[in-house]
């Protein structure tokens, strides 16, 4: 099964170099990674091209113009180019357990896509991994929040994994689905503008589209770090947009990822 690993980032080469060296410690690589740029700067370029040169697998830099907050637009763009049957999605301050995408392959079930759990780290934490160009803490650190989800087990991730038909607690910063049913609803939303429902809006579909949602606990653990909160000010419009896709039952957007399959 060859699984493309989407990255998501703007603006913060120094998480992204973080994030990108915790994927080449795997102990299973994925097929390929996918940055999906919504418009970084040159000096993220540069970061890039520098990993690019000891790469274990292909590295592709999908990057748009900045035109604000266009996430949606920015992973169908990467969707668009990505070989991977199964893809995995994280943020680009997501830093991976060298047992993630192992984790996520071997959770991949046929009609389902995974919500995964992630590791909050505080602002100072998350300075010292920046400084150190390497994420080092201790369980038992006060930097670090939601500490139970730090604990990988085979036998607690059996017993506390489950299925759900709910929407509530959605975050697509550690997040894996088949690509054809991607397809199937037409990707991401580029009606969203500004941060805020696109998640959610996608997941939605894939509901009423039939996919299934099973909760990965206790593997593919997923470290973020600590950032501003985005602005709240598209909000507003953005969950009109989700409560249309709601109150419809909607499975297919007209302004999504078709548009960039040439």
């Amino acid at each position: 099964m060859r699984t493309s690993l989407i990255i998501t980032t703007y603006n913060w080469k120094e998480a992204l170099e973080l994030s990108i060296r915790s994927v080449f410690k795997q102990i299973l690589l994925p097929s390929e990674i996918i940055i999906a740029d919504d418009g970084s700067n040159s000096e993220t370029r540069q970061v890039i091209k520098s990993l690019q040169k000891n790469s274990p697998v292909s590295i592709v830099h999908s990057w748009q113009q900045d035109k604000g907050f266009r996430l949606s637009r920015s992973r169908n763009k990467a969707l668009s180019i990505a070989q991977g049957d199964y893809i995995i999605l994280i943020d680009g301050d997501i830093l991976i357990e060298e047992n993630f995408i192992d984790d996520h392959i071997k959770a991949a079930r046929e009609n389902f896509f995974i919500q995964g759990s992630r590791v909050l780290l505080n602002a100072a934490t998350t300075s010292k991994a920046i400084a150190r160009n390497e994420l080092c803490f201790c369980l038992t650190d006060p930097g670090v929040e939601n500490r139970k989800n730090c604990i990988r087990s085979n036998i607690l991730s059996k017993l506390f994994s489950f299925s759900s038909k709910r929407l509530s607690g959605i975050k697509t910063c550690n997040f894996a689905f088949w690509r054809k049913h991607a397809e199937a609803i037409n990707g991401f939303n580029e009606d969203f503008v500004g941060w805020g429902r696109e998640d959610s809006e996608f997941t939605a579909r894939m509901l009423n589209y039939g996919v299934k949602r099973q909760n990965l606990k206790f593997k593919g653990v997923a470290y973020h770090l600590h950032h501003k909160i985005n602005s709240r000010q598209h909000l507003a419009n953005n969950d009109k947009i989700l409560a249309n896709t709601l109150q419809k039952k909607l499975t297919w957007c007209e302004n999504g990822l078709s548009q960039h399959k040439g």
